[in-house]
């Protein structure tokens, strides 16, 4: 689970093999892990529940800033989303490291080989949701099913649900606006992935495969034992560590722009070009968030921002969406295992499909 970047291209053909988990030492027993867990989870919770008190304490009893003012709501909204999402990726990417334990790549193409055209779409969208952020994580498991017998269609909709959908997304979303955007987001991504595989799988577009994914020869079942419940632990701060390692100064940035917007652009003008009103509101958002690549941590503050402005709905997920399944680094990624007609076919399938499900939502809701 780590942000796209340039430099994980080489990788693609030959990743290398995750390390094994590391057992704790002494096997410390689980009801150890499971009393800390309880302790843990309780001292989270409460921090987590006076964020807003201790972030209006500093911003206008410490600070001296003033209520209402641009630079009073700028710097409070950084003060409290700072936090707010840090706890929230923290508990998110734990939960999800130890999740991932349960799902090994053959295990995995199990569950979507042989399904129904229908299930096996549905399937490979909803795994897609459990894998890392981007498609540098995503492809190489894209090649193993490939490799492996499993339909392009019904792969297609594991490499778009993959960084279109993923639990750190969702887990913010949650967190910062509420289920009901989380469930929106979560329901209209899965709704493309799985219309961009049936589409794909539809045109019978095998042979524009890169040559070189053809010739990797499937791997062998793994017969390695089930980690342990210490070891999946372990998993998951292993997870805390690398990702926010990774991704933090996106979430700084993407909390710094949040604040100037929540502060500073003024709703009116905001609700100009990214209300319900603006037609072409959904596919300009589409096409401003190719270029603006970041990760879903990263958008999401952005994302809490220009719906507390008045942004439509419908249009600030179309950004978001296009922010983390169509940017640029990640075409260049694709190229090394599409050819153009494929890429081309793959983009423009995703990229109608994101600007349907903005323009839908924001004529319903």
């Amino acid at each position: 689970m780590k942000p796209l970047s340039l430099d994980c291209i080489g990788s693609i053909k030959n990743k290398p093999s995750p390390p094994e988990l590391h057992s704790p030492k002494h096997g410390r027993p689980a009801l150890i892990y499971g009393i800390a867990g309880i302790f843990l989870s309780i001292i989270w919770y409460l921090l987590y529940s006076s964020l807003h008190r201790l972030t209006e304490t500093v911003s206008f009893t410490l600070l001296g800033l003033t209520p209402g003012s641009r630079v009073g709501e700028a710097v409070s909204f950084f003060l409290y989303d700072t936090p707010k999402v840090f706890m929230l990726l923290f508990l998110v990417i734990f939960a999800m490291g130890i999740i991932r334990t349960f799902f090994t790549v053959d295990r995995t193409r199990k569950i979507i080989a042989g399904k129904s055209l229908l299930s096996g779409h549905l399937l490979a969208a909803l795994l897609g949701v459990v894998t890392p952020f981007c498609s540098c994580s995503a492809v190489p498991l894209f090649i193993g099913f490939v490799s492996g017998g499993i339909p392009l269609g019904i792969t297609f909709s594991f490499l778009v649900a993959a960084p279109m959908v993923n639990e750190v997304a969702l887990g913010l979303l949650y967190g910062l606006l509420g289920w009901k955007i989380a469930a929106i987001y979560l329901i209209s991504g899965l709704a493309i992935a799985m219309g961009a595989g049936l589409v794909i799988g539809r045109m019978k577009m095998e042979g524009h495969i890169q040559e070189w994914v053809g010739q990797v020869h499937d791997s062998p079942e793994s017969t390695a034992r089930a980690p342990s419940w210490p070891e999946r632990i372990m998993a998951g701060k292993e997870a805390v560590r690398e990702i926010i390692g990774r991704v933090w100064p996106y979430i700084f940035l993407g909390i710094g722009v949040g604040a100037m917007i929540h502060g500073y652009v003024p709703a009116e003008l905001l609700a100009s070009f990214m209300g319900k009103e603006a037609l072409w509101s959904v596919p300009l958002a589409v096409l401003a968030g190719i270029p603006m690549y970041s990760n879903a941590a990263g958008v999401v503050p952005v994302v809490e921002a220009l719906l507390g402005k008045g942004a439509a709905l419908g249009t600030v997920l179309a950004f978001m969406m296009a922010v983390v399944a169509l940017s640029l680094p990640e075409v260049i990624i694709l190229r090394r295992v599409l050819k153009t007609p494929l890429l081309i076919v793959f983009l423009s399938v995703v990229g109608l499909g994101i600007i349907l499900v903005g323009t839908l939502f924001n004529i319903l809701i």
